[in-house]
């Protein structure tokens, strides 16, 4: 069977069973506590990625976003081996082998679910598009690469996956989409509105394509493209940060209400971005409990550690 053949039935998702998250009393308190320490010990690595290149490598071009690169290769090195140890697995959640092509698939998905937003904002009278214009892409670039490789590793292959394990499916989806809105109120012009909007359409939509695949690439791929095509292609603020370098430039209209258009926050903030976002979490989550992957796999069996 192919591994990106998305159609056939599975047996569940594979969030560990084995060590520290074994069958018996306090398994919930036992997956959760796991949670948050990797939740910590990973933000710290979000915080290496995003600093550390900048502070050795000057300028935006490619050096710094394959200096960025490789720190998350490391920091994914990291998380599949403190996995090995505490969990008694390889990650499956990290398999190599349908990587590439995930991240093609979610690569696309996330550029148009973009461009039909700004489409939509446009078509709406919201928002106005001036350009083409000479700019660099390498900023959003990195942008792309940090957001995407590690957020997505703490919010699904760690958080979403430990929650799940602890609580379920459904209390893991509203939890940890509820946390990726909340986290989104320390961004620039961030409000309880475009917490709540995040979390509904991208915090959900970003967990159906795990929970899809039961692997973080193709997240990570429209959570990249998601970004890239948001700041580079459009010009429009990214989480309420303006950025400096685009092919286009996107702004709301004068007048536009910030309720719909997201205002000052950028897109993502705007109703078009929440009914987007929203179908395709609906879409690709009810595809997701089609294949029975709102449940766990079986418990492995005891081995003897290695």
């Amino acid at each position: 069977m192919s591994h990106t053949d998305l159609s056939q039935p599975v047996a569940g998702l594979d969030i560990g069973s084995r060590r520290f998250l074994h069958a018996g009393p306090l398994r919930w308190l036992r997956s959760f506590g796991w949670a948050v320490a990797l939740f910590f010990i990973f933000g710290l690595a979000i915080a290496a990625v995003q600093l550390w290149p900048g502070m050795a490598i000057k300028g935006e071009g490619a050096l710094r976003a394959l200096a960025t690169l490789g720190l998350c290769v490391v920091a994914y090195g990291l998380y599949a081996g403190i996995v090995r140890l505490a969990e008694g697995r390889w990650p499956s959640e990290l398999a190599l082998r349908p990587a590439i092509a995930e991240l093609l698939i979610g690569l696309l998905i996330g550029a148009v679910m973009l461009s039909v937003v700004v489409g939509l904002l446009v078509g709406l009278g919201l928002y106005e598009v001036s350009g083409p214009r000479a700019a660099s892409p390498w900023g959003m670039i990195i942008v792309g690469i940090s957001s995407g490789f590690m957020e997505e590793l703490v919010l699904r292959a760690i958080v979403l996956r430990l929650l799940m394990r602890a609580f379920g499916a459904w209390p893991a989806l509203v939890l940890s989409a509820a946390l990726f809105g909340a986290l989104h109120l320390t961004n620039p012009n961030a409000s309880p509105m475009a917490a709540i909007a995040i979390a509904v359409e991208a915090g959900l939509m970003l967990a159906a394509f795990y929970m899809l695949t039961g692997r973080i690439w193709m997240s990570v791929g429209v959570h990249a493209a998601w970004n890239f095509a948001q700041g580079w292609i459009w010009g429009a603020r990214v989480s309420g940060i303006e950025v400096k370098q685009s092919l286009y430039l996107s702004n709301p209209k004068p007048g536009a209400p910030d309720w719909l258009s997201g205002g000052d926050f950028g897109p993502e903030a705007s109703v078009p971005a929440m009914v987007v976002g929203t179908l395709v979490a609906v879409v690709v989550l009810y595809w997701a409990w089609k294949k029975g992957n709102f449940r766990a796999a079986p418990d492995a069996p005891k081995v003897e550690a290695v």
